[in-house]
């Protein structure tokens, strides 16, 4: 029997609750599929559809389907350059504040986490920003930790205003909001919204987040839905793989995407492929995710929903993600400070995690050229 879960109950005042049944319906078929065993008849089957369904997704993403990653990597690839090309746009992170209010076990900003906090004043973002334009990037990811406290809304959309003026494509990884704070957000400037529900197992999830607004799963889960109800254009999404089963978060992350989806057509979609990556004083202990799995589950990505945008970022070695570019990734990060500041001047804040790609925008251009890849600095014209 499929336990129903719900944590309505423990909502925040602030927290809105919205009607829908998406995050009910993947939890379902994720109990329903990810029990199951695939075999190498169901990965044959599925790679010769043409459209792929939920039960399609989770036999490319079983053991099963890791004899076939070569027949998979063909697929990606058609895939990929029959929707975008051989296009791979550029991007870099902007963090403007460390402060947080959670307890995430296996996060360097978890509240209790003993590091150097800061906030950057406006003119420190201006300095920040004006700086980043200077390497002739135009799309910037916008974060803060997860504290309303030390960032409330109207800072983010002041934040979002300023980088309106220097870019033409702006997204937020923030924490979640309500439908019209999302709205106000795209008023100011935001294109796009980033959340990563770390993972989809209830349970695992109420473990890692043992205090904190986070520790409400539904809420974060329903984020997507409020963004593009507040008129974002686009939305991501992203399983942190290593918190769990990390066969079973892809799977929840791609349904979740999928039914997202056919719910608003109009959504741009896209995935993030973040691994867990060592923290300032992080002593967590993660399942491991090699590089091949990692693979695995961008290639069953790709192939089951092949118009959405994919994002490898700089927590992956360079040399993984210049193989990826180009197969199934179509946006990559460069120039990436994951501490407060870091960019026109010195480092304000500790770090978020420790990255494993440290090269600048020239050098991410000059490896997607010498791949015969296209690197695109704007994908986007506001009018």
């Amino acid at each position: 029997m499929i336990r129903e879960f719900t944590d309505a109950d423990d909502y925040h005042s602030h927290m809105e609750s919205i009607d829908s049944d998406i995050m009910k319906n993947t939890l379902s078929k994720v109990s329903e599929l990810g029990s199951r065993t695939f075999t190498e008849a169901d990965v044959r089957y599925a790679l010769n559809k043409e459209r792929l369904g939920p039960e399609d997704f989770a036999a490319l993403l079983s053991v099963a389907a890791e004899a076939f990653l070569e027949d998979m990597a063909q697929r990606t690839r058609e895939e990929t350059r029959k929707y975008f090309g051989n296009s791979v746009s550029i991007f870099t992170p902007l963090y403007t504040s460390n402060y947080c209010e959670n307890g995430c076990l296996y996060c360097g900003f978890s509240r209790d986490n003993k590091i150097h906090r800061a906030k950057l004043s406006f003119d420190g973002i201006e300095s920040e920003m004006s700086k980043i334009a200077e390497s002739g990037l135009n799309e910037i990811l916008i974060l803060t930790g997860e504290s309303r406290k030390a960032s409330d809304v109207e800072f983010i959309g002041e934040c979002v205003k300023m980088a309106a003026d220097h870019f033409n494509n702006v997204g937020v990884e923030v924490y979640p909001l309500n439908t019209e704070e999302y709205g106000y957000l795209h008023e100011c400037g935001a294109d796009y919204v980033t959340v990563f529900q770390e993972t989809y197992d209830p349970d695992r999830y109420a473990e890692l987040h043992p205090f904190g607004p986070k520790r409400i799963f539904s809420y974060r889960f329903n984020a997507q839905e409020r963004a593009l109800k507040g008129g974002m254009r686009g939305v991501a999404f992203g399983a942190l793989l290593g918190l769990g089963d990390f066969r079973k978060d892809s799977l929840a992350c791609g349904i979740h995407a999928y039914l997202v989806q056919r719910k608003y057509p109009h959504a741009e979609i896209s995935f993030s492929l973040p691994r867990l990556r060592p923290f300032i004083n992080g002593g967590y202990s993660a399942e491991a995710v090699s590089e091949r799995q990692l693979l695995q589950v961008a290639l069953a990505y790709r192939i089951f929903m092949p118009f959405s945008g994919q994002t490898i970022s700089s927590r992956e070695s360079s040399k993984f993600r210049d193989n990826i570019v180009g197969l199934s990734a179509t946006k990559i990060s460069a120039g990436v400070r994951v501490g407060i500041g870091g960019h026109a001047e010195e480092k304000k804040g500790d770090e978020q995690f420790d990255i494993s790609d440290p090269r600048d925008v020239e050098e991410i251009r000059k490896a997607l050229m010498e791949k015969g890849l296209q690197p695109v600095f704007n994908d986007y014209v506001r009018v």
